[in-house]
C-alpha cells in the first residue's frame, strides 16, 4: 500500500471515533468495510495490517455495541470478518473484547446481515485455541447452533456452520457443540443445496475430534456413533 493509501486509512480511522459526525463515521465505516474486502491477495494482506496498525480495531469493536444501528454493527462486523483472516490480527481483535460483542449480535433480535457477519467473524476468530476457549465463554456455541434451524436464512446458516466447524478443531469445544444439539441440526443442513458443503465439513471435524480425544464424554461418542451409523 502506497505511502498516500496509508494516510488515508488512519484518516478513516479517526472518523470512526465518537467525536465524528454520524455521517462522517457511517461513511468512513463502510470505506473500511470495503478496504478490507478487495485487492489481490498480497495487496489485501498490507491492507488488513495498515486498517489495524491505524488503530481501527478497538473502534469497530465499540461500533458492535448496542448503541449503534443495524448497519453500523454490520459494516463493523464484515470488516472483522476479514480483518480476522490473520491470525496476528485476530489476536488483537480478541483482545479488544470483540468475542462477546459479537456473541451478542447472533440474537433473533439482529437482522440477518449482522447475524451472519458476526458469525463470519467468530468463525474466522476461532483459528486460535486461545480464541476457540474465548468464543465458547462468551456463550456463542447455543446461539451458533441455533442458528442453524429453519428459522435462518441460508446465508447465516452457512456462517454459524463455518464458525461452528472451526470452532470443533478443540476436543472440548466440540463437546460443547455436541451437547448443545448440532449434530441433528447439521445432519438436516447436509440435505440442503445451500448448506450441504458447510455441515458436512462441520460433521466430519466433529467426528475428528471425538476420534482424536480420549477425553470426550460417552455423549460425545455416542453422537458419533450414530453420524457414522446414518
Amino acid at each position: 500500500m502506497p505511502p498516500l493509501a496509508r494516510r488515508d486509512v488512519r484518516s478513516l480511522v479517526r472518523k470512526l471515533g465518537a467525536t465524528a459526525r454520524p455521517s462522517q463515521q457511517r461513511q468512513a465505516l463502510e470505506a473500511i468495510a470495503r478496504l478490507s474486502t478487495v485487492g489481490e491477495e498480497t495487496d489485501s494482506c498490507t491492507t488488513l495490517v495498515a486498517i489495524a496498525a491505524a488503530g481501527a480495531i478497538p473502534s469497530l469493536v465499540q461500533l458492535l455495541g448496542p448503541g449503534s444501528s443495524a448497519s453500523v454493527q454490520e459494516n463493523a462486523a464484515a470488516a472483522l470478518v476479514r480483518l480476522a483472516l490473520s491470525a496476528e490480527i485476530a489476536v488483537i481483535i480478541a483482545a479488544a473484547g470483540a468475542i462477546p460483542r459479537l456473541a451478542s449480535l447472533l440474537t433473533p433480535g439482529c437482522t440477518v446481515e449482522v447475524q451472519a457477519n458476526a458469525a463470519g467473524a467468530l468463525g474466522n476468530l476461532a483459528q486460535t485455541a486461545e480464541n476457540k476457549v474465548a468464543i465458547a465463554a462468551a456463550g456463542a456455541i447455543p446461539s451458533l447452533v441455533q442458528l442453524l434451524g429453519s428459522g435462518s436464512q441460508a446465508a447465516v446458516r452457512e456462517c454459524a456452520a463455518g464458525a461452528l466447524s472451526n470452532l470443533a478443531w478443540d476436543a472440548e469445544t466440540a463437546a460443547a457443540i455436541v451437547a448443545a444439539g448440532a449434530i441433528p441440526a447439521l445432519r438436516e443442513l447436509v440435505g440442503s443445496d445451500d448448506t450441504r458443503s458447510f455441515a458436512s465439513r462441520a460433521l466430519r471435524v466433529l467426528a475428528h475430534s471425538c476420534a482424536e480425544s480420549r477425553a470426550a464424554s460417552t455423549t460425545f461418542f455416542q453422537e458419533m456413533q450414530a453420524l457414522v451409523m446414518k
